[in-house]
């Protein structure tokens, strides 16, 4: 009998983990388009492929090679801290004015759209005068959930980070920025984009780059590596 592995990690497996991941980041983008709501693509799509791409990790880490099992959790893992990171970097411009530096760093409302995204996936009215507690602890897990899901998508793109420099996951967090200032995200939450948004949020998205690309490189070293059969 053979001992060999079932192996997921190919380029149409990858292809498929890309997708999986990606409907994080779609559901906001079908609001925005009018394809369907938030809410709608949360529970039916999002959701129902967050739980599939958990299975087929769990499938390969059982009965496969395990390179699937350890590009989500490196993904996951590297992601998650970028997210992290980026949101570090922005809390002196979201509170200069409770700091009282708001003379040398722009005071930036950038934390504002993270209850937004919850009311949208709880049904709720978009703007509102206060939002519920619900609506933060959901906004802010959809944030986080969207860094998580771009460090499995940048696994699912590069395949093998020992073998690819870390400078392509700042420049996919560069397009990420672009992105979003060319779809209708600033319109949606009443954005005003100026000089130094753009600024402060491509710095940001470049500090996301820079941990995912480090982060995910440092992690699959010390887990042998994650290695593509092309």
């Amino acid at each position: 009998m053979s001992d060999s592995k079932i192996s997921l990690w190919t380029p149409a497996g990858r292809a498929l983990i890309f997708t999986l991941a990606a409907s994080s980041i779609w559901c906001l983008l079908a609001e925005f388009y009018g394809l369907c709501s938030m809410r709608t693509f949360t529970f039916f799509v999002s959701i129902p492929a967050l739980a599939i791409l958990t299975g087929l990790a769990i499938f390969d880490r059982v009965r496969g090679d395990r390179k699937t099992w350890n590009a989500i959790l490196v993904g996951t893992i590297a992601g998650l801290a970028a997210a992290v990171a980026y949101d570090i970097f922005r809390i002196p411009f979201v509170y200069a004015k409770e700091l009282h530096i708001d003379g040398i760093i722009p005071p930036l409302a950038l934390y504002k759209v993270f209850p937004r995204f919850g009311a949208m996936i709880l049904g709720q009215s978009v703007e509102q005068p206060s939002y519920s507690l619900s609506a933060q602890v959901v906004g802010w897990t959809y944030h986080f959930s969207n860094g998580l899901t771009f460090g499995i998508m940048y696994l699912a793109m590069v395949g093998d980070t020992s073998r690819r420099h870390w400078v392509w996951a700042v420049l996919m967090a560069v397009g990420l920025e672009l992105g979003m200032l060319f779809t209708p995200y600033p319109q949606m939450f009443a954005i005003k984009v100026g000089a130094a948004f753009v600024i402060v949020t491509l710095v940001a998205h470049m500090i996301f780059g820079v941990a995912l690309g480090l982060g995910s490189r440092r992690l699959a070293k010390s887990w042998d590596n994650v290695k593509v059969s092309i």
